[in-house]
């Protein structure tokens, strides 16, 4: 099968096309055709070498990819699943690996696809939707509450904006003057002005402070000022991650880091989010398709920001 994938970690020019062994669904597995990968920012992470400590024991090559969507092709022996081969299914894969023909998962890792969504749009959602999902969990946050969303004309900002407002939440979120009318569309209650500063802003709209904070964006410690006491912030980096940030000693507001593997195999959040989108609660975001050999211009145009929504690789 082919792959796209580094021998050596570097810029967007060391992703290569690879020809490895096909893999075949064991017991208890699934093997899914890959149609379409989603492009995100820890795929470009694995790619740099930035995040290689992760993969410290692992040999190369080394696939990115999270976010898979394709059909089942194989069954593995003795598996008891409702799936059935040729349906269309989606999919998140970790540690990564979804830069290729064939993934092969536990059959509980993987879902149908959300009804009259191709492809594409499926493979925008597994992983983006589960760190969502998780995120509000570990928030907990009531009805009526009010949540920052830093980052919310991005994929993961969006979805977590869809997804509170949907629970009963006011959310505050950030947007340039071009992406005031998308945030709003997402149900974003109240509208600041992006970029330094964001949590005095914030907090200028709120004086008491918001309840919760989701910083996609990676802002960091600042933003706890946009915070009441007792509070909480949702941080999707750990300090010793690229972009991440460290906290120290801090007693007036609760860090939560959103660790997605977290929710690795968990079947009942992954029909949660196709049964949001299905119902219409959350809107997959495509921002451009990319045939699979040409994945180094998708992470080109990643890490060149302004993005909106999700690059996605076809194979």
């Amino acid at each position: 099968m082919q792959v796209i994938g580094v021998h050596e970690f570097g810029g967007p020019e060391a992703l290569r096309v690879l020809d490895l062994p096909a893999p075949h669904a064991g017991p208890g597995e699934v093997r899914v055709r890959v149609h379409a990968a989603a492009v995100n920012p820890a795929d470009t992470l694995l790619r740099s070498g930035a995040s290689a400590w992760a993969f410290a024991d692992v040999p190369g090559p080394y696939v990115p990819g999270l976010d898979i969507a394709g059909v089942v092709d194989e069954i593995g022996p003795g598996t008891a699943t409702g799936l059935s081969i040729g349906q269309s299914v989606m999919a998140m894969v970790t540690p990564q690996g979804g830069y290729a023909d064939y993934a092969v998962l536990p059959a509980g890792w993987v879902v149908p696809a959300p009804a009259d969504t191709d492809h594409a749009a499926a493979a925008t959602l597994p992983m983006n939707g589960l760190t969502a999902l998780l995120a509000l969990d570990l928030l907990a946050l009531t009805p009526g509450s009010v949540l920052a969303v830093v980052g919310a004309a991005g994929t993961l900002g969006g979805y977590l904006v869809e997804l509170a407002a949907h629970a009963g939440l006011t959310v505050v979120a950030d947007a340039a003057p071009a992406d005031e009318s998308l945030v709003r569309g997402l149900g974003a209650a109240e509208i600041v002005a992006r970029g330094p500063g964001v949590a005095e802003r914030i907090r200028a709209r709120r004086p008491g402070g918001v309840d919760a904070v989701a910083d996609t964006a990676l802002v960091g410690p600042s933003l706890l000022d946009a915070v009441r006491d007792g509070g909480a912030y949702a941080r999707f980096r750990t300090g010793d991650e690229p972009g991440g940030h460290d906290f120290g000693e801090n007693g007036r507001v609760a860090v939560r880091t959103v660790f997605v593997p977290d929710y690795a195999g968990r079947t009942d959040k992954l029909h949660r989010i196709r049964e949001l989108v299905e119902s219409g609660v959350l809107t997959p975001r495509v921002a451009a398709t990319i045939p699979a050999a040409e994945a180094a211009t998708a992470h080109r145009r990643l890490e060149a920001g302004g993005v909106r929504g999700r690059l996605v690789l076809t194979f």
